[in-house]
């Protein structure tokens, strides 16, 4: 699924937030939106997952108007810093909550379950409650529990911002790796330069709710748009 949005903007008690954003995403791309807090990229994909409204502008997925479409009807997956894991359900139940609700047949659920876990490298632990994981396994359990009813777009709010440093350099890895295998469209939220650098096939960068300069890594490196681009990329 592509995603198009056009002169987008958003305030809240007057405060502009975003101010007329334009961007396309192409299918199957995973884009780090990069800033410092603030600057206005979860508030975007907020938008796009149908959390939030904007005040104008248009969004676009796969070519159709979607600005006021339903939150469930956008085929979307969103993961949250806080991975948001129900407590009361262990591993295989968090994954397979989507599903369920949506009336998948048992079979089916627990195929597509199998398969996740594998994916995430944790079917042996498919029995365990949330506090009995590591940060780094909750996550990757919230990213198996988005994409178990095969979203058309990912969303990752900061989704490594709660773990050390160590934890995060291996799940940037592991994402990278996971998204060769599963090519879904994919926005990455993260202030972490070196985190956009080495995950993302395209950055966009954000700067006091505007977009100042798009691209792959080494054009930005190369031909930074602004100073503040230059100086928030410690060029």
């Amino acid at each position: 699924m592509s995603i198009l949005i056009e002169n987008l903007s958003k305030t809240f008690d007057s405060k502009i937030v975003l101010n007329h954003i334009n961007l396309e995403v192409q299918t199957g791309y995973l884009v780090a939106l990069l800033g410092p807090s603030g600057s206005g990229k979860s508030t975007l994909l907020r938008i796009i997952a149908g959390f939030e409204k904007p005040n104008e502008g248009c969004i676009w997925l796969s070519g159709k108007k979607s600005t006021h479409i339903k939150i469930q009807n956008r085929q979307l997956g969103f993961v949250f810093q806080d991975y948001a894991l129900f407590p009361h359900l262990n591993v295989f139940e968090n994954i397979a909550f989507g599903m369920s609700i949506r009336k998948y047949t048992y079979q089916t659920i627990k195929s597509r379950v199998q398969q996740l876990l594998q994916l995430i490298q944790l079917e042996n632990q498919f029995n365990k409650y949330p506090f009995q994981l590591s940060g780094g396994q909750k996550q990757r359990v919230a990213l198996a529990r988005a994409l178990a009813i095969e979203p058309k777009v990912l969303l990752l709010d900061e989704p490594f911002g709660a773990l050390d440093i160590k934890v995060r350099k291996d799940l940037r890895l592991w994402l990278r790796n996971f998204h060769s295998e599963i090519p879904v469209t994919t926005l990455f939220v993260t202030h972490d330069q070196q985190e956009a650098m080495e995950i993302a096939d395209e950055i966009v960068i954000f700067e006091n709710g505007r977009i100042v300069q798009t691209g792959f890594a080494k054009e930005l490196i190369e031909h930074p748009s602004t100073d503040f681009v230059k100086n928030f990329l410690d060029l």
